[in-house]
């Protein structure tokens, strides 16, 4: 039998980051994948890398035009490219983790007890490794809702699928107005699809500051997106060539036809085949891996990283808890997720939206008195350049002691600048020092000495 001090269970972010600086240090460490075609994770294969291939070729589509044919021809070329980007690097994850001497085992894993776990191999057999040290890192998977004439419905596809259907529809339904589905959105229309999004909701983005929300809402509307709010889809059936989708708004029922329909309804944690309760570890009512503020689970010698552990799902906390679980096996044992500091996120619609920290609303429920800074992105010269002038800069600051609570930035290159305001927030910078702080010209960070000097 097999044994390792430490057993990663997915090659995500957060396990094959840890694998390798355990075997650094001097430990064996090995990494069981379910799939060849998932190594390095889900960022590079299914999430963030080929989606910001999909969305680098849709600015460029939209910039050159054309018929809806040779949109078409350049979406194809797109996908290929998005292929070959995700294999090349998928293999340079699998070398990257072999050369650092780590075990990369492939079958799915099932814990028998506490220090057990049965890996099966593609080819049906079973092996059984006992572990010292196990690490949950398996990720999330699209949730599909039970809706009639979903199952096996040839033009449905979640975001995972979507991304390899070679042939650009003409008309794209996304259930779901999410952050997937807003992006896949904005992809989609950049390639030159016409696109419907149904919400649910009646607010669109509800947890996002109102005011930079409406700015995202107009530039869709602007854009040709339609979006359905306060509906509901009562049934997804398959026609001829095309989707039937059946929606109940507060008009009534519509029938909508499209040649696809992304469901983009959330990720659920990938724990389903895992059997955790067999090593006694406990899950949250909402199915995640429960563990503490420095991610250890039920059992004291396993732990949860990333997607599976039901914090917010990005790449960059998987790396974050690789950290945390580190510093109690190589370290002091201080890092927590408690002490990891304000968390900034990017949507990369078309400009992109980026936050970090409390919108208006949450700072004044908070009995903050505030103060608010506001730019249109037309007024950066930067954005000019681009032809980017779409979009609204917001910062909220306490009144009392300048400090930043919030920072919302729907405006090219959004996705950069946001680190700025993330970093003054957790260094407890007052806005005065960004205000008057010297940035080169001509970029959009620049715009931070006009937007603060507003207040």
């Amino acid at each position: 039998m097999k044994q390792y001090d430490n057993i990663m269970i997915g090659f995500g972010k957060g396990g094959k980051t840890l694998a390798g600086a355990l075997t650094a240090g001097g430990q064996s460490a090995a990494i069981i994948e379910q799939s060849d075609k998932m190594y390095g994770g889900t960022c590079i294969n299914v999430a963030c890398i080929p989606t910001k291939s999909l969305e680098h070729s849709a600015r460029l589509s939209a910039v050159q035009g054309g018929s809806f044919e040779e949109k078409a021809e350049r979406y194809a070329r797109a996908v290929e490219e998005k292929r070959r980007l995700t294999s090349m690097l998928r293999e340079k994850n699998y070398q990257k983790a072999v050369g650092a001497g780590v075990d990369v085992i492939l079958g799915k894993a099932s814990f028998q007890d506490k220090e057990h776990i049965a890996v099966t191999k593609p080819d049906g057999t079973t092996e059984l490794i006992k572990g010292g040290r196990f690490f949950i890192n398996t990720g999330a998977r699209p949730f599909i809702p039970p809706l009639p004439g979903i199952e096996g419905n040839p033009y449905v596809y979640t975001s995972e699928t979507l991304m390899e259907l070679d042939t650009l529809p003409s008309h794209l339904v996304i259930i779901g107005a999410g952050y997937i589905g807003l992006e896949f959105a904005s992809y989609y229309t950049n390639f030159g699809a016409k696109v419907t999004v149904i919400q649910d909701k009646d607010r669109f983005m509800p947890r996002e500051d109102e005011e930079v929300a409406e700015a995202v809402l107009k530039s869709f509307e602007e854009r040709g997106i339609l979006l359905l709010p306060n509906a509901s889809v009562a049934s997804v059936d398959a026609g001829k060539d095309h989707a039937v989708v059946s929606v109940k708004t507060k008009e009534g029922t519509q029938t909508l036809t499209a040649q696809a329909v992304l469901v983009a309804t959330g990720r659920r944690p990938n724990i389903q085949e895992l059997q955790p309760e067999n090593a006694g570890v406990s899950l949250t009512p909402r199915g995640a891996v429960l563990t503490d503020d420095r991610l250890r689970t039920s059992n004291p010698n396993i732990w949860a990283m990333g997607d599976v552990a039901g914090g917010l799902q990005f790449t960059y906390i998987s790396l974050d808890d690789s950290r945390i679980v580190k510093s109690q096996i190589l370290g002091n044992g201080e890092r927590t997720t408690k002490n990891r500091g304000e968390i900034p996120y990017s949507v990369f619609l078309d400009p992109p939206f980026s936050r970090v920290g409390l919108t208006e609303q949450e700072a004044r429920e908070q009995g903050h008195e505030i103060m608010t800074a506001k730019l249109p992105a037309a007024a950066v010269p930067k954005a000019q350049i681009l032809n980017k002038q779409t979009g609204l800069l917001k910062v909220i600051v306490d009144a009392q002691s300048g400090f930043i609570l919030g920072a919302h930035l729907f405006c090219a290159e959004s996705h950069e600048m946001i680190q700025i305001f993330k970093l003054a927030i957790d260094a407890h910078l007052p806005y005065t020092v960004l205000r008057d702080s010297i940035y080169t010209h001509p970029t959009m960070s620049e715009a931070i000495n006009d937007l603060l000097a507003g207040i």
